[in-house]
């Protein structure tokens, strides 16, 4: 089983779209961590689709089409929105601070307890976290 890529890499300047796609495309294949499962088009999912105005279930239909990753950002740009580059500055600074001193704080100090990282001073934001729980950090 697999994890996908972090949520920090980009496509088309965006943190975490990639890792939705990933998720979409190892959960077709039969590879994606069942840790995952649960959660596809949710949390995460759920706020880059809104951002993009996209539907999950097209978002998801469109990437098992084939295709690059920009190729699939381009198709969301145009069913639904097209960030300019001040809205994707901001979406990106939002995303990777998300835990840090926000309503996802508790969540974060529990996930942290329940994967041994409570003395993981390092991990301050639930991108950091999955990179630890996932092995890259």
């Amino acid at each position: 089983m697999k994890y996908p890529r972090s949520p920090k890499d980009q496509v088309g300047g965006l943190v975490y779209l990639g890792r939705m796609l990933d998720k979409i495309r190892l959960m077709a294949a039969g590879e994606l961590h069942p840790e995952l499962h649960a959660n596809l088009g949710k949390g995460f999912d759920e706020r880059i689709m809104t951002f993009l105005g996209v539907d999950y279930d097209a978002i998801r239909t469109r990437t098992l089409h084939g295709g690059t990753d920009e190729e699939v950002l381009e198709w969301c740009c145009q069913k639904g929105k097209r960030p300019n580059a001040e809205q994707i500055e901001i979406w990106n600074a939002f995303m990777v601070k998300r835990g840090w001193n926000d309503d996802l704080s508790e969540t974060l100090i529990r996930r942290k307890k329940e994967s041994s990282f409570e003395n993981r001073d390092d991990i301050q934001t639930m991108f950091a976290y999955i990179d630890a729980d996932e092995g890259r950090a």
